[in-house]
């Protein structure tokens, strides 16, 4: 029987393409994806984010160059996600999907994935929490009375959870649930000081090897360097 392989997972930050240079290159955005080479990617900051909040990113050029589909997402129109947020998985099925508002002074939303990756189960939560730290902390516990009406299983957080300190009270909470990782500075993307992008992992799944994806690309394609590791079930 074969042993199942680590997971490459990640999460970034794309600033609807709009690099540091302020040009809005999605194909830059695509080959920083594609430098990482993960069988699971959170993004944020896909879609527009007034009006039709139309999908930025050329889906047929990622599902040719490395084999990651979109999540579906019901009802999403012209978004690839909801609220920005956007899972891409490789080689995955995908059993549930939950769309998630979550409170707070501006628009925030979080995705929920339900998959079976290498014949086990896991969940993927993409979460883009809000500026202030009111708002981080309802956002936060939206997210843990979802996941407290559903079945336990593995489960992996990422996104952009706009947390520098690593004992905020959003972060604290969120220690019921999930194992926090250790933070990795990834803003601003030319001069990363502040661990804003996260991951954690719930029971039954471990993080390894954690770091920021810090290429010269990387470092022009967004105002957030990529996060990401290895997720053992």
């Amino acid at each position: 029987m074969t042993t199942p392989r680590d997971l490459g997972v990640a999460s970034y930050n794309i600033h609807k393409g709009v690099g540091a240079d302020r040009r809005r290159d999605l194909m830059r955005t695509a080959a920083v994806i594609s430098e990482i080479g993960a069988d699971i990617v959170a993004l944020q900051e896909a879609d527009t984010r007034f009006g039709s909040r139309r999908g930025l990113l050329d889906l047929d050029h990622l599902r040719a160059d490395q084999g990651l589909v979109p999540v579906p997402v019901e009802g999403a129109g012209a978004a690839h996600g909801w609220h920005g947020n956007l899972i891409l998985v490789r080689d995955a099925l995908v059993q549930t999907v939950h769309k998630l508002v979550l409170p707070g002074l501006e628009p925030r939303g979080a995705l929920m994935a339900d998959l079976v990756v290498q014949g086990r189960p896991l969940r993927v939560i993409a979460a883009h929490l809000g500026l202030l730290p009111t708002s981080r902390a309802a956002q936060t516990q939206a997210l843990l009375d979802r996941l407290d009406a559903l079945d336990r299983r593995p489960t992996l957080l990422m996104g952009d959870l706009n947390e520098w300190r690593h004992s905020g009270p959003s972060l604290a909470r969120f220690g019921r649930f999930f194992t926090q990782a250790p933070p990795v500075r990834s803003f601003p993307a030319r001069y990363p000081v502040l661990p804003l992008d996260r991951m954690m992992a719930g029971a039954e799944a471990e993080l390894h090897d954690l770091s920021a994806h810090d290429t010269p690309l990387a470092r022009r394609a967004s105002d957030h360097l990529p996060i990401k590791a290895r997720l053992r079930l």
